[in-house]
């Protein structure tokens, strides 16, 4: 048999000349695959997906409008490299208005990017060296990470437990680590826990940051979704967190544009300058159309809290069904995730030694999709992003997740 070179050429980031032939699947693919096997058995009930982390609302008519009468501009259809000065502008209102961030400068603390998760990706192209350390929270969002390890850098995992509130510890990180490590990865309010970080945890982290050299990188993308009190609250607005960091708002949780792909970062101008520069070579640029619906969204903060009222609405209903059934729900403070540590098993003999196991068995045997997390304990994520027209609609799969559930004797 001939040599199979493409195979042989497959760098070792990616598995190699392995790359492939493994045998795990990544648990959305999991998820997906038993989604159908559901489905397959059980084709007249209808799949109730608490699993979705995208919002199920488009984006608001009037931004729709803006995206089409700028679409047809003849002068919109440039590449815009780092962005419109005019999108940098208005974030850095939006940054104020919203989140009482003062003296941005939006020449030079101020980027846009094709969405969050390609700004994530590229950072660490900007600072990390093979044997230099990404500090990571977990469970979370592992896109900072996975191209830390790209670049032969090293991930070190701080897990997020409920008697921290969901906060890593940064003093158990060791001295080696601290000195080695480059970059620090935050994520609040925190997907997938739903926590949100306080002012005095941020200070902590300003002087945490400083003490060791560490980049703070802030990822906000469910900044703007508070409810029951909770005001929004930006890393940045912590007095010297920009001598130290960066901070990431997206538009597609806030302004319901997830496929749009537009979001910006802020922060130090020299972490700016880097990103800006790896960014010119890997992108040319969002659509100038998107970046003035963009525009319009900053101007409009009032189509985030009316989105955030009625996740607010739904995290009631289920949280209060989840407590009747037996789980140790609370309802969060922001964004659309409810974070729930799973059942033993249930009286009739089953055993769940994984969140992955009862993740499995809800979409096996219920048809309730979610998504299981294991990094630091057995919980599962469950979204209240699920398709529903109206607040009755709302109610109803609501009753109808608990009358499918509550035929079960959990064991907690």
């Amino acid at each position: 048999m001939q040599n199979d070179f493409i195979q042989e050429a497959f760098a070792d980031r990616i598995g190699g000349n392995k790359f492939g032939k493994g045998t795990v699947l990544y648990k959305f693919e999991k998820i997906k695959r038993a989604k159908r096997e559901a489905h397959a058995k059980n084709p007249n009930l209808p799949l109730i997906d608490l699993g979705v982390g995208e919002p199920d609302w488009k984006a608001d008519d009037t931004v729709v409008e803006v995206l089409y009468e700028q679409a047809k501009l003849k002068e919109n259809r440039f590449y815009t490299d780092n962005g419109l000065q005019e999108f940098k502008d208005a974030a850095t209102k939006y940054m104020s208005d919203v989140f009482n961030v003062d003296g941005l400068d939006p020449v030079n603390e101020i980027n846009h990017g094709i969405g969050s998760k390609p700004i994530l990706a590229l950072l660490p192209q900007a600072f990390i060296n093979p044997g230099d350390i990404t500090i990571m929270t977990v469970p979370g969002y592992p896109v900072m990470g996975s191209a830390t390890k790209g670049l032969g850098g090293e991930v070190v995992n701080l897990p997020l437990l409920p008697e921290n509130n969901f906060l890593p510890n940064l003093d158990s990180l060791t001295e080696e680590q601290c000195q080695k490590a480059k970059l620090l990865y935050l994520n609040y309010p925190n997907n997938p826990t739903g926590a949100v970080a306080t002012k005095e945890f941020f200070e902590k982290v300003v002087v945490f940051a400083k003490k060791h050299n560490i980049i703070v990188v802030s990822d906000a993308a469910y900044a703007a979704l508070t409810f029951d009190g909770e005001k929004p609250l930006s890393f940045l607005s912590i007095e010297g967190a920009k001598d130290i960091g960066v901070e990431i708002h997206s538009l597609s949780k806030a302004f319901n544009m997830t496929g749009w792909r537009l979001a910006f970062i802020c922060g130090n101008e020299k972490v700016i300058k880097g990103f800006a520069a790896v960014k010119d070579n890997n992108d040319s640029g969002q659509f100038a159309a998107i970046q003035k619906a963009g525009i319009y969204c900053f101007n409009h903060p009032e189509i985030t809290e009316k989105t955030a009222l009625k996740y607010s609405r739904r995290h009631n209903l289920l949280v209060t069904a989840l407590k009747e059934l037996g789980f140790a729900a609370q309802k969060p403070k922001a964004s659309f995730y409810i974070y729930v540590k799973i059942p033993q098993g249930t009286k009739s003999g089953i055993k769940f030694t994984s969140a992955e196991d009862f993740c499995e068995f809800l979409i096996k045997q219920q048809l309730i999709s979610t998504v299981p997390w294991d990094d630091a304990g057995p919980y599962v994520r469950m979204s209240v992003t699920f398709e529903a027209d109206t607040e009755q609609d709302e109610m109803a799969i609501i009753k109808e997740i608990k009358h499918r559930l509550s035929n079960i004797e959990f064991i907690f």
